[in-house]
């Protein structure tokens, strides 16, 4: 052990440090200095100081009441005088005895009228020394931490300090020429400039040294994943000429957009290849992703393989299953057998699902989570469809993928658009298409944004509410919370990145809008109180909110108060106006799905987006974000610019710690993608990587803590 017992538990337990590498990778999360050398006499209150001086003075003495004893070292610069204070330190007179000289730094604060610091830092010069020596001294810069309340900063400076003269050697994934071509320091240059840096110049380059050989390790980890599912075979899946492609095609009542036909067609190529397919499928709300994924499934069924599409809740699934039902007719869906498998499904209802889809006689199958159980078996799984893939794990992606004799083709589908440099960073093992276009008949939607400080505003959201149901259309009203007792948001982020203001004292959970009380709420609103109200929440069973769905696309109800559960595939042509109550709770491209849930037939959408959030705040940014702008690529971009960065690796679910440490997204764009074209030339000449040992290294724990973590889950 190169720490003691006691040091290494705490940086253990408090920080999650458990390995010297870990201790390593825990980097400095900003640096200090001792500050300029500033004269005594023009000493700043409040402010980082240091000053060259002399002791001239030491003096201890018993603390007033209390046990204990107060150091009082009076110092000098020649022309000013200035007191250190040490509280129960009297061992310090050993050193700092009248006479000697040197730094002396720390805040300078005021005590009875003098200047002092408290416990300050100090440097004594042995001998005389310049005044560069001493400038040196002051420029040098301090790593700060990230720290716990049970160990400091300084703590895990000293820990690092110690392993840093313990070891002397550290692998480099990167080679020498790839190094010294691209200005790119050693793996042990880098760490140590990093910790202990004599200048400011040496931290910073440190640090770019260690973002690229993230990106690089990350890069190369994708361009690995990518070489490997091209060498894993399956099964081609050709769609037929005159085949149930084109007999879905002549049915539909439009024409495909040209984004569909062309995502259409790179989908078809990768069918008919003999390895995988691994494509994302990204496309704006109510672009048409579902018809061209059943598309892709109808190519799979000319050869008489199995399609399954994962969705991420019941009322998700039974949309999908309604929609597709309805798009192929009641003839051809019996034909191809169209199956629905949901858990809360009746025990009858299940078992002749699972025959089915044991049988081969269900052709295309729908379900959520209930498809991963054990007991469903495929006769022939060609192509897995995973919706919303940000919603499901790796682990549970794999355990339907396991479920074909022969790996199937994967096409995994968002509606949250991912910016270009966040696709290359987190999916660079997937092949990417996107649909930017909107069906011709989709109608525009506005947006605005209400403040609860605005009480007139407030009540015209109602009425306009009415006026809208007036004229026989439909309303939706989102809430963050299921009722009053609910500790749990109802927010299930659709960005790929995390809300980064949680609830404070002064906004507590439980002032958040609830849909149970808030349906209540409008029963007794006057422009409101002769209208017909439910409410559709996630606690539901799933014939309850089916029955709820259904009166409601039947228009038996004419405003749904709901939580999130609509978020995703629900399709309501009737339904024209959305309110959102607590808007700033939701992420941007949470909100942005939301109101694609309105002017989805002939009437215009109108989308109301209401908030406690003040003016200037990061939260009520994003909301007017999203009232700005109706392009989700363009939120896309600006959610990642104004939200904190995840786990980049972790936004695949991968269960695991953060490989990344420095690198971010947007700031690193262009060594994000300088490290993967240098990667890439390094897979293209030796994709063993056989001269790359260190590399393959590297790699290869990557894949095992991986394969831990999936089986840990």
């Amino acid at each position: 052990m190169v720490l003691g017992d006691r040091t290494a538990k705490a940086l253990s337990r408090h920080l999650g440090l458990n390995t010297v590498s870990d201790l390593l990778q825990h980097y400095p999360r900003r640096y200090s200095s001792r500050g300029e050398l500033t004269p005594i006499a023009q000493l700043p209150i409040g402010e980082q100081v240091t000053v060259v001086a002399e002791v001239v003075e030491v003096r201890e003495r018993r603390m007033k009441g209390k046990t204990g004893s107060i150091l009082e070292i009076k110092i000098t610069d020649g022309e000013g005088f200035l007191t250190l204070t040490f509280f129960n330190q009297a061992w310090r007179q050993k050193d700092l005895k009248t006479g000697v000289r040197g730094l002396f730094a720390g805040k300078i604060g005021s005590y009875q009228g003098k200047l002092q610091l408290s416990h300050p830092d100090y440097e004594l010069f042995l001998e005389e020394v310049s005044a560069a020596e001493a400038k040196r001294w002051a420029d040098l810069p301090i790593p700060i931490y990230p720290a716990a309340s049970a160990i400091s900063t300084w703590t895990i400076a000293k820990s690092i300090g110690i392993v840093l003269d313990s070891f002397t050697e550290f692998e480099d994934t990167i080679d020498e020429q790839t190094r010294a071509k691209n200005s790119i320091l050693s793996a042990a240059e880098a760490i140590r400039k990093i910790h202990q840096p004599q200048t400011a110049t040496d931290w910073q380059q440190a640090r770019e040294t260690l973002k690229f050989n993230e990106a690089f390790v990350l890069q190369a980890t994708l361009l690995q994943r990518r070489l490997a599912n091209e060498a894993t075979k399956s099964v081609p899946r050709v769609r037929a000429k005159s085949g149930y492609v084109e007999q879905l095609d002549a049915k539909l009542p439009f024409e495909l957009t040209g984004s569909q036909k062309q995502v259409g067609e790179e989908i078809f190529e990768d069918l008919a290849q003999s390895h995988p397919m691994n494509r994302l499928l990204q496309g704006e709300v109510g672009s048409g992703k579902t018809l061209v994924a059943l598309r892709a499934m109808l190519a799979v069924a000319d050869s008489s393989g199995q399609s399954a599409i994962l969705a991420p809740t019941e009322v998700l699934a039974a949309q999908h299953y309604r929609s597709i039902e309805r798009t192929l007719g009641e003839d051809l869906a019996k034909t191809l057998g169209l199956t629905l498998l949901t858990g809360q499904m009746s025990t009858a209802d299940r078992k002749r699902s699972l025959l089915q889809i044991v049988s081969g006689k269900a052709l295309l199958v729908v379900g959520t989570h209930a498809l991963l159980s054990q007991n469903v078996e495929f006769f022939d799984l060609g192509l897995i469809i995973v919706d919303e893939q940000h919603r499901f794990g790796v682990d549970q992606r794999e355990a339907l993928r396991l479920k074909g004799k022969q790996p199937p083709h994967v096409l995994t589908m968002t509606a949250t658009p991912i910016p270009r440099t966040l696709a290359v960073t987190a999916f660079g093992d997937l092949d990417i298409s996107s649909i930017t276009e909107l069906p011709k008949n989709r109608q525009p939607i506005v947006s605005h944004v209400v403040q609860l400080s605005q009480p007139t505003l407030v009540a015209r959201v109602w009425q306009r509410i009415a006026e809208e149901i007036a004229q026989g259309r439909q309303a939706f009203v989102v809430c963050p919370r299921i009722d009053e007792n609910d500790e749990k948001l109802e927010v299930q982020e659709s960005s790929i990145f995390q809300p980064d203001d949680e609830p404070t004292e002064d906004r507590e959970v439980k002032k958040l809008a609830a849909a149970i009380p808030i349906a209540e709420a409008l029963r007794q609103n006057p422009a409101l109180q002769k209208l017909r109200i439910e409410v559709l929440h996630g606690r539901m069973s799933s014939e309850e909110k089916a029955a709820v769905m259904a009166d409601y696309l039947n228009q038996k109800i004419d405003l749904l108060v709901s939580t999130t559960v609509i978020e995703v595939g629900v399709d309501v042509p009737n339904a024209s106006v959305m309110v959102v109550l607590d808007a700033d709770r939701f992420g941007i491209s949470q909100l942005h799905q939301l109101r694609g849930r309105v002017g989805r037939g002939q009437h215009p959408g109108l989308c109301l987006l209401l908030t406690t959030a003040e003016d200037g705040s990061l939260a009520l940014e994003r909301v007017k974000a999203v009232a700005e702008n109706i392009d989700g690529f363009k939120l896309s971009e600006i959610d990642l610019e104004l939200r904190r960065e995840g786990d980049v690796l972790g936004l695949r679910q991968s269960g695991g710690k953060s490989s990344l440490r420095l690198l971010r997204v947007v700031a690193d764009a262009k060594t994000i993608q300088q490290a993967r074209e240098i990667a890439l030339e390094v897979f293209q000449k030796d994709p063993a990587l056989t001269a790359h040992p260190n590399l393959a290294a590297a790699l290869a724990r990557i894949e095992e803590e991986a394969s831990a973590n999936l089986a840990k889950s």
